[in-house]
């Protein structure tokens, strides 16, 4: 480790609150996602110093420098490489005199993110490229007069460590080292965190931590995990939860209250240095702040469970599947059965396989396939359709997102999923890229409206610009609709504008309580819909708390959360009663249910099917 410093002894006495997100207040003052904002160090110095004063003034102990990507390899693309050193140096700077302006005594971070280079690139010539980029931002930030150094957002340890090493040749000053993890606890490279923990105690670093991609509850597993391996202090700064993508920007709608809360979570698993990332507001801090400055996080709570453990059935059930029916033929006649199956992270698509030839055997009618659920990269979801419905005979549904493809894509994956039998589509926006992959762009030619009218276009025999395609497609069209909108007004409004563009049936989000349906039917009456309505079985109150607070879209009654909560180490057989009850009141207003099982659990599927008798096991 470094040497002592007043950063260290500050660690041993107390735990210290870092800064939120700076891109996001950029973005919310009107800066654009196409520019460097790390170059406005030197444009708009006003503009990222008051940012600084409003975290300072939320009571922080540490303000990162904005200088996340001011290393030559990004800046590069905007053709200012030949100013690293001055944009750094400047950035700390800017830090220091926001820090003097407000006369509070805390801790100046230089602030360094990767080089946007993909891992598989790193050969000994991008190893000195890198070396060398993180060189000059290191010496910028040191002229600046930084205290100390918070690498973050690092999905690759290897790269982390070079940035590491490029320090330590220079500087003593302790440094902060954080990897970004994905939903599924593995970083883009599928390191877990003790393999991240592992690698990084080679380094001399004061502090290992994480940050970015998922919001709080997410990372708590993670930090729980590093907590196991290493006697070193913790660092966690997590997102405020994930963001919609709505009318051209990113909103994040997990609360400061929410956000500050997890602090207590953290802090017991070893967390000294915590703050926010993405989405995070000098609100989130300050609530933040209060939470650690009242004490009392110390105290004992209740095991530990992790949020995404997984259990899959071991052995499939020996009966049959019910005789084929056509979904399209059942959906408005007979109540329709739905269960979606996420594509796997790797190639090997056995899990996947696995749990579709359970639900094939309890009965069924189609299998969900999602679409890189939650903007994270996944196996393509056309090709899983393809291998499950290969695999089972059963019915798939695909979820084609317009975030991934062109509007040339789009249509190229509807026509060959055609040919393929992939027969039904539900049309879907898609959650924006969530930093699986640094420099990862969504396209957005169009929305779940504009593909509608794409499907529209190539079912009545043309294609995207009119020309004939010859044989037509044969496509149902199918859309997603959020029942919990806070402007029902425009939720209706886009659905008409879906209706108009093709739409034969919806599928709700997750619904927990089904007056929320009701009231919904009631104000749409006339437009007589086919709905198909979510239903998501909760399995412990972190996932419920989880769900409600950082998943957009989902809403669950303050009554459900104190029933799990009730529940305790039964919250799980108490999620399968409340699914249950929610299939038994729905379904007799809607014409169908979509289950969604977490984490693979679609054992829990077979015992709501079971109990309301909808499945041909018995």
């Amino acid at each position: 480790m470094g040497v002592s410093s007043p950063f260290i002894e500050r660690l041993n006495d107390s735990v210290l609150v870092a800064d939120g997100g700076m891109g996001t207040l950029l973005h919310e003052k009107g800066i654009s996602f196409g520019t460097s904002f790390d170059l406005l160090c030197l444009d708009n110095e006003e503009l990222v110093k008051s940012i600084h004063c409003d975290y300072i003034s939320a009571g922080i102990d540490v303000l990162e420098t904005n200088s996340f990507g001011a290393n030559a390899i990004r800046l590069k693309n905007y053709n200012a490489e030949d100013k690293t050193e001055l944009v750094n140096r400047q950035a700390a700077r800017i830090a220091r005199a926001a820090r003097d302006e407000m006369g509070r005594e805390l801790f100046v971070a230089g602030a360094i993110g990767p080089t946007g280079r993909r891992a598989i690139q790193i050969d000994h010539p991008m190893y000195d490229e890198m070396f060398d980029a993180f060189r000059r931002q290191v010496e910028g930030l040191l002229e600046g007069g930084v205290d100390l150094f918070i690498l973050e957002t690092f999905s690759d340890v290897k790269e982390l460590k070079i940035a590491i090493e490029v320090i330590r040749s220079i500087s003593k000053l302790p440094i902060v080292a954080q990897a970004t993890f994905s939903f599924d606890g593995l970083t883009n490279l599928g390191h877990s965190p003790a393999e991240a923990v592992a690698m990084l105690e080679e380094c001399q670093v004061e502090m290992i931590g994480a940050n970015c991609s998922v919001g709080p509850q997410p990372l708590i597993d993670v930090i729980h995990e590093m907590s196991q391996c290493t006697d070193r202090p913790l660092a966690a700064m997590p997102n405020a939860g994930l963001p919609r993508y709505i009318e051209g920007r990113y909103l994040y709608y997990t609360s400061p209250e929410y956000f500050a809360a997890s602090a207590v979570e953290f802090i017991k698993h070893g967390v000294r240095l915590i703050g926010g990332c993405c989405g995070t507001t000098p609100e989130h801090i300050k609530k933040l702040v209060e939470v650690v400055r009242a004490g009392g996080v110390f105290k004992e709570k209740t095991t530990f469970q992790p949020l995404y453990a997984v259990s899959v059935p071991e052995e499939k059930p020996s009966h049959a599947p019910i005789g084929e029916t056509s979904f399209r033929n059942k959906l408005g006649k007979e109540l329709v059965i739905s269960v979606e199956v996420d594509p796997p992270r790797g190639s090997n698509p056995q899990k996947i396989l696995k749990g579709a030839r359970y639900l094939a055997e309890l009965g069924v009618d189609a299998i969900n396939v999602a679409d890189s659920p939650m903007g994270r990269a996944r196996m393509g979801a056309l090709a899983a359709a393809v291998m499950i419905f290969q695999a089972t005979g059963k019915e798939t549904i695909l979820h084609l997102t317009c975030r991934d493809q062109n509007m040339m894509g789009l249509q190229s994956s509807l026509l060959g999923g055609n040919a393929l039998g992939i027969r039904n589509i539900l049309a879907v926006t898609g959650d924006p890229p969530s930093g699986d992959y640094p420099n990862v762009t969504a396209v957005y030619d169009v929305d779940a409206i504009g593909l509608l009218q794409i499907i529209k276009s190539l079912n009545s025999g043309r294609g995207i610009t009119g020309a004939k395609i010859g044989y037509p497609t044969d496509i149902l069209a199918g859309a997603a609709i959020n029942l919990t909108s806070d402007d029902d007004s425009t939720e209706i409004e886009r659905l008409i504008k879906k209706i108009d563009s093709g739409a034969q049936y919806f599928m709700t989000q997750p619904i927990f309580d089904v007056d929320t349906l009701k009231r919904f039917q009631d104000k749409t009456a006339s437009m007589e819909l086919t709905l198909v309505m979510g239903v998501l079985p909760l399995h412990s109150l972190r996932h419920a708390l989880f769900l409600n607070n950082e998943v957009p879209g989902i809403d669950i009654p303050d009554s459900i959360i104190a029933r799990i909560e009730k529940a305790g180490k039964k919250a799980h057989e108490a999620g399968i009663e409340i699914a249950t009850e929610i299939s038994e009141a729905g379904r007799e207003h809607v014409a169908g249910l979509y289950y969604m099982p977490s984490f693979g659990r679609y054992e829990t599927i077979g015992a709501v099917l079971k109990q309301i008798g909808l499945t041909t096991t018995p």
